[in-house]
């Protein structure tokens, strides 16, 4: 197996897909000759010279394409170069992509992946470090993901353009080029709707997703106590709520951490569903570690937004001596 980093294996994904698949296509700004802003599709041009294309500066017109094509056999996979940007493109995807298995009573499907950098700790400017997974999460008709390894960002994007419905997957700019692991060459999925339970333990559960899994394991090796039990989403919806429930049961309590904003978020509905199922069993509140209720800070500020060891750290605590 290579060691590969995340943008390695989502080229790896890609370049795969698109030898197994003719139909599969890519387009996006940039992603063409150039590769792509963080060269995810590096190299794709020349080897598919007629299934990648650049497009013009329009995320509506990206998305709107990728849905057409997808109506008619394709498998598209547009990027939008961040997650910021989406927003042009949010009626394309809530209004038609989302709703036209049901709009056509089952008769037509929409295989398309919406490919996008996400969240923050890179020092970017305004609306290039945005955490927008709740919006899609909340969409009928869309799933989302968001792998926070190597090895999950190749196997759920190979299962998020095999699949049958439009997938919003994000990719954590964070983890880009910063974490490193084995990478099977070959093809492989990674379930989308399961959780990744990374480690075992009995006095408490962490869920988290995305960047904050580096954060989260970085604390938890410098600590023995408690015993934690770590859990990554992987995909924000479907949520793998049984993963979460089974071991809420068994800790008796939990932490949920999140980048994004703390009202109205994921952690918001993992927080409810846990209080309707697994009551009974908890020792404390659940607590929720987010990021504030605020506009993500320019440059100069993130740091004192975003979630950070320290904070970790004291959550842990708080829900620990409860």
């Amino acid at each position: 197996m290579a060691v590969l980093n995340m943008v390695q294996a989502l080229n790896q994904a890609l370049e795969q897909e698109m030898a197994r698949d003719s139909d599969v296509v890519v387009l996006g700004e940039d992603v063409g000759v150039d590769g792509g802003v963080f060269r995810v599709t590096d190299g794709l041009h020349a080897k598919f010279p007629n299934r990648v294309f650049d497009t013009p500066l329009a995320e509506s017109g990206i998305v709107g394409t990728a849905i057409g094509m997808a109506v008619h056999g394709m498998r598209p996979v547009a990027e939008i170069q961040f997650s910021g940007f989406v927003f042009p493109a949010m009626n394309q995807l809530v209004c038609h992509a989302a709703r036209l298995r049901n709009r056509s009573r089952g008769a037509v499907h929409c295989p398309m992946v919406v490919r996008m950098p996400s969240q923050g700790g890179v020092r970017a400017l305004e609306h290039h470090s945005e955490s927008v997974e709740a919006y899609f999460a909340h969409t009928p008709g869309l799933k989302v993901v968001m792998p926070a390894t190597p090895y999950d960002a190749k196997g759920l994007l190979t299962s998020a353009i095999r699949d049958p419905d439009p997938v919003i997957f994000m990719e954590p700019t964070k983890l880009y080029r910063s974490v490193k692991e084995e990478v099977p060459e070959e093809q492989f999925t990674v379930p989308i709707g399961k959780a990744n339970i990374i480690q075992e333990g009995d006095d408490l559960t962490v869920v988290t997703w995305g960047s904050y899994l580096k954060e989260v394991m970085d604390v938890l090796t410098k600590a023995e106590k408690p015993s934690v039990e770590l859990i990554d989403l992987r995909s924000i919806s479907p949520l793998d709520t049984e993963t979460i429930i089974s071991s809420v049961k068994k800790t008796g309590r939990c932490l949920i951490v999140q980048e994004a904003p703390r009202s109205f978020s994921v952690s918001s509905e993992i927080s409810a569903r846990i209080t309707e199922r697994a009551f009974l069993s908890l020792k404390a509140p659940v607590q929720r570690l987010a990021g504030y209720d605020l506009i993500m800070p320019m440059p100069q500020g993130e740091h004192l937004y975003l979630v950070n060891e320290r904070r970790i750290r004291t959550a842990i605590e708080q829900v620990m001596t409860y």
